[in-house]
């Protein structure tokens, strides 16, 4: 006994040390969890685990499994540097087919036997490949990749082609159409994302898609192929050049035939993300009610091939799904969906009245079926980065640990959900961060932040960007409503923006300031606002009303609303904006907060990535001239090789050191 006390006595000082504020150098040390991919036997999972070196300034992302019945822990199954992506099972869930990025070549398509060897790479694609599926006899594979439409599958003339652009001189980027740019790239050079049938026997590519010139997602072409092999489904626009607007339907690829047919060309808004259920024939997909606003919130859709018809399900669920997939048997469906700042996980079974809540609170993502009722998924909250979970029969067990050892040494602060009467009185849900040891008693500065999009929200989740508890240990109390317009509310809540850019929000904004200092414990003297995008936007309008707050930052946010016609997603502002340059000019400026310079006085940090499309960067420099020139106190920060994202380390960790330094020296 005395061995032991005495044992327990050296030891205590590790067991009890005591935990410490996170820092945004543990932000970047935590490996970040990708969703599972289930076997079709639903005994694995497959994920991608992404650790950043900041030094290097690079990430290198593996592919890691674990046992779906959590009867182990998770094994490493790639070690190479580089990125490793988009897994895929074998039908017989033997093989794992996986994108790589490798010598710093375009990504290819690997084959890692499960049983043991090393991966062999399938395809050689000048351009690179995106992601691929497996057909039902483990021989072939479909395959997304760039071409040209007048090249297909000739890999000679596409690299030849790819070279030429490279050593062109003049760079130039000429266009006739609305489709420009997006986020960070041009969308000039004439490719287009196709489907190919590699063969693994002879490892040819024929191009399932030949001429095809249509749009797909910008932000990833959405396709599927059915367990059986024989069809395909995809999201792509069906207007012509030049593109005055987009409407994207869900199209129907035969294999064998080359046949395609338009599955809703009489829907109107944005249809994408088709999935096929097992029987091959029907498709749920996501779709707007309305063509052109913004705000709509996507619900889900059934498509019959029997009958070709399409059904609406869940007309009556007023929030926004995603990630849904069919259990094996056909006889349910996954998904996820956005409620008051939360992402829970749902069922819906067939020829049921509506969903069962499975997982509730936090974010969720990533449903992956695995049979007998049992889902894999990941789940994150304000405290916790992303780890792979199952549920079965009411219960969820975790599968992956990779950030406890981490997590368990830092000191975070307590987060809660609020509400309080923002706008017409009207309820505001809202999130506030504590700094670790919070009391109600001490007076704390406060960091209002407003959210991007503007349809989108502050949810419960482990934000890599706008960390809540990052900001939190820096002894502030943090405050992110989410104001009329945001989503996960209901439509009519969504909607509350539309022709009033700033109006609600603005509204919500101050009376959620008002509403916490009355709480007692913010100190009035000391108050900051921040804000990326929309939440720049949001920031600038509202130091254009008030001084109330001692600093403002303004991270790729909309200073002058007609400069916002050079985004790359122009096509839905007249809506959002209630007017356009070419309808009504003077409406539209109603909202810019360029028009209320001469009421700015708050001292104002700027950052924003040149290579931002979505935002361009004269919109950060125009409010910089303007406050400078004012002879408010501003400060500007550019990054040249970042988009509307700061995404490098180095970049994200001096972006974090420019808004806390900003803070320090006005409140």
């Amino acid at each position: 006994m005395r061995l032991s006390a005495c044992l327990l006595l050296l030891m205590s000082p590790l067991l009890l040390a005591e935990p410490r504020a996170i820092t945004v150098d543990d932000l970047w040390a935590v490996e970040r969890v990708g969703p599972p991919v289930a076997s079709p036997d639903g005994r694995t999972l497959a994920f991608t685990v992404s650790v950043f070196n900041t030094e290097k300034n690079a990430a290198n992302v593996d592919l890691w499994t674990v046992a779906a019945d959590g009867s182990s822990d998770p094994i490493q199954l790639t070690r190479q540097a580089g990125a490793d992506g988009s897994p895929v099972f074998s039908p017989d869930s033997s093989k794992l087919a996986f994108v790589s990025a490798r010598d710093e070549q375009p990504p290819q398509l690997y084959l890692l036997p499960l049983a043991g060897g090393e991966a062999q790479a399938l395809t050689d694609w000048p351009l690179g490949i995106k992601r691929a599926a497996w057909l039902p006899d483990g021989k072939r594979l479909v395959v997304e990749a760039l071409t040209w439409p007048d090249l297909d599958a000739d890999a000679a003339k596409v690299k030849a082609r790819s070279e030429a652009v490279k050593v062109d001189l003049t760079q130039a980027k000429i266009s006739e159409s609305r489709a420009l740019r997006y986020w960070d790239r041009y969308l000039t050079d004439g490719t287009r994302a196709h489907l190919f049938l590699l063969n693994l026997d002879d490892r040819s590519l024929t191009d399932l898609m030949p001429g095809f010139e249509r749009w797909v997602g910008f932000e990833g072409f959405e396709w599927d192929l059915n367990t059986q092999g024989t069809a395909i489904v995809y999201s792509a626009n069906s207007t012509a050049p030049p593109h005055q607007n987009l409407n994207y339907d869900i199209w129907w690829l035969d294999i064998a035939s080359g046949k395609t047919d338009n599955l809703t060309a009489s829907r109107p808004g944005f249809d994408g993300r088709p999935v096929f259920a097992p029987n091959g024939l029907d498709v749920v997909f996501s779709g707007t009610r309305r063509e052109s606003v913004p705000s709509d919130i996507g619900r889900l859709f059934r498509y019959s091939r029997g009958d070709r018809t399409t059904t609406e399900l869940l007309a009556q669920f007023d929030y926004p799904v995603s990630a849904w997939r069919f259990s094996k048997d056909g006889k349910a469906l996954y998904f996820h969906a956005e409620q008051a700042g939360k992402v829970n996980l749902y069922v819906l079974p067939s020829g049921a009245a509506g969903p069962t809540k499975l997982v509730a609170g936090g974010t969720t993502d990533g449903a992956a079926p695995l049979g007998a009722g049992r889902v894999a998924y990941t789940i994150q909250d304000f405290s916790t980065p992303p780890e792979i979970y199952a549920y079965a029969e009411g219960t969820s067990k975790q599968l992956s640990r990779f950030n406890q050892k981490r997590m368990a040494e830092l000191k975070l602060g307590e987060v809660r959900d609020l509400s309080f009467p923002g706008a017409n009185d009207s309820p505001v849900q809202m999130f506030v961060a504590y700094p670790p040891g919070f009391s109600e008693r001490r007076k704390y500065p406060l960091l209002m932040l407003a959210h991007g999009g503007p349809f989108s929200a502050w949810l419960d989740s482990f934000n890599f960007r706008w960390n809540a508890q990052v900001f939190a240990a820096k002894g502030y109390v943090v405050a992110l409503p989410n104001w009329h317009g945001s989503t996960g509310f209901g439509q009519p809540f969504a909607d509350a923006l539309l022709g009033a850019h700033g109006d609600k929000s603005s509204v919500d904004t101050l009376k959620a300031t008002d509403w916490l200092i009355a709480q007692g414990y913010i100190d009035a003297q000391r108050m900051a606002i921040a804000g990326g995008s929309y939440g720049g936007y949001l920031t600038a309008l509202v130091v254009g009303q008030t001084d109330r707050f001692k600093a403002a930052i303004n991270h790729a946010g909309v200073f002058d609303l007609s400069g916002q016609f050079a985004s790359d997603s122009a096509w839905d502002r007249p809506t959002s904006y209630g007017a356009a340059p070419w309808t009504d000019p003077l409406e539209l400026d109603r909202w810019s907060p360029s028009r209320l310079v001469p009421n700015m006085k708050t001292p104002t940090l700027i950052l924003h990535g040149e290579l931002d499309y979505r935002v361009p960067v004269t919109q950060g420099i125009n409010m910089y001239g303007a406050l400078t020139g004012k002879g408010v106190p501003a400060r500007i920060v550019l990054f040249p090789n970042e988009n509307h994202w700061i995404l490098k380390p180095q970049a994200s960790r001096l972006w974090y050191e420019e808004f806390f330094a900003w803070l320090d020296r006005y409140l």
